[in-house]
């Protein structure tokens, strides 16, 4: 039997992906190869459910595996120690000040089992002119003037889709994923998307969502009125033990 092959993109940035659901089982997820990183194809594949992910030197590869892992925002957990040393923390917590650091950070962090970084300088660029334009957010925990924890993803409507992040110190990433999810709830956004499994972001409450079931959200989220443009003034500075709860 003929294996099933990726649907080629055509080069034009707005020119449609196939349907979410006609990715392939094996690998889980793969739907699309080539087109490029233009902010409307980034855009347009978010809005359907899809993301990239490939390594530096590959053709683009796009993907919307099933299920899907996302999390709650007011479903992030963090354990009861973690709440206690929190609870005496001078970090603190910002939106969209640092986020080319935070993506580089991103990139240089330590992944076990991994070769190397998916982050690579075209997805910086890329990214980064999508944050200009106002739809990719970061999160940065600071330690004075240090950076020590981030997260970034790209926000379209009311869904805001998690790409990566970094500790610089103990439980900067937890504050900075906590610290988001906690905003997003404020907001009245009901999910995260945080891709595919990972053992640490079970462990912090992450779940399985049936890819049908994403992508129904998906398409009722991006729809409504959502937070463009930068997020620092309407996040300020959060104290990261404001995270601590009672």
């Amino acid at each position: 039997m003929t294996r099933p092959l990726p649907w080629r993109l055509a080069d034009a940035p707005d020119s449609p992906f196939p349907p979410a659901e006609t990715a392939l089982r094996k690998p889980d997820g793969l739907l699309a190869v080539g087109g490029d990183l233009h902010p409307l194809r980034l855009l347009n594949a978010y809005a359907g459910g899809i993301f990239p992910w490939f390594s530096e030197g590959e053709p683009i590869l796009w993907w919307s595996p099933d299920p899907r892992m996302v999390f709650r925002t007011d479903g992030v957990h963090l354990s009861s120690r973690f709440r206690r040393q929190l609870r005496a923390s001078t970090w603190n917590v910002t939106a969209d000040t640092a986020f080319n650091r935070v993506m580089r950070a991103c990139a240089a962090a330590p992944r076990p089992g991994q070769d190397g970084t998916w982050i690579s300088p075209e997805m910086v660029d890329a990214y980064s002119h999508l944050h200009d334009l106002g739809f990719a957010h970061s999160f940065e925990v600071w330690d004075q003037q240090t950076l020590v924890g981030g997260i970034y993803g790209v926000a379209i409507g009311q869904m805001f889709f998690g790409e990566s992040m970094f500790s610089g110190a103990s439980g900067g990433s937890k504050i900075a994923l906590a610290a988001l999810a906690a905003t997003l709830h404020r907001w009245g956004w009901p999910l995260v998307d945080a891709q595919v499994e990972n053992p640490h972001l079970l462990r912090m409450g992450a779940f399985h969502l049936p890819r049908e079931e994403f992508l129904q959200h998906v398409r009722q989220a991006v729809r409504r009125e959502g937070s463009e443009g930068p997020w620092t003034r309407s996040v300020g500075r959060l104290p990261a033990r404001g995270l601590a709860g009672n």
